[in-house]
């Protein structure tokens, strides 16, 4: 299992690479490098992929937040114990999803 030092080192990576992205993105919704096309379809194009972004946006956020409660979890000494049933929550799970706070069976 990867020291809690170098799990918080990839939780960092993962939020900076996130927030770069949310950042983008938000610029792209918001038309700061390219206007809103004045033809009325085109406009209908951007409003589908605005939304689209905008989906991705939250998502993008919802994660940051999980990897800024994964990370207090680590300077707390609790990062790895399920927060339903207390149980350590699997290498791999962990591994796959360094963020997450329940075990798969709680997760079920």
């Amino acid at each position: 299992m990867p020291s809690n030092q170098e799990t918080l080192e990839k939780l960092q990576t993962l939020r900076e690479e996130l927030t770069h992205r949310i950042q983008s993105i938000q610029s792209d919704v918001h038309h700061k490098k390219e206007p809103v096309e004045k033809d009325f379809a085109e406009q209908v194009t951007q409003r589908e992929n605005d939304d689209v972004l905008k989906a991705i946006d939250g998502e993008a956020q919802q994660t940051v937040r999980l990897i800024d409660a994964a990370i207090r979890r680590i300077k707390d000494g609790t990062y790895g114990t399920c927060a339903v049933c207390g149980e350590k929550i699997a290498e791999k799970r962990l591994a796959a999803l360094p963020y997450v706070t329940t075990c798969i069976k709680c997760a079920e």
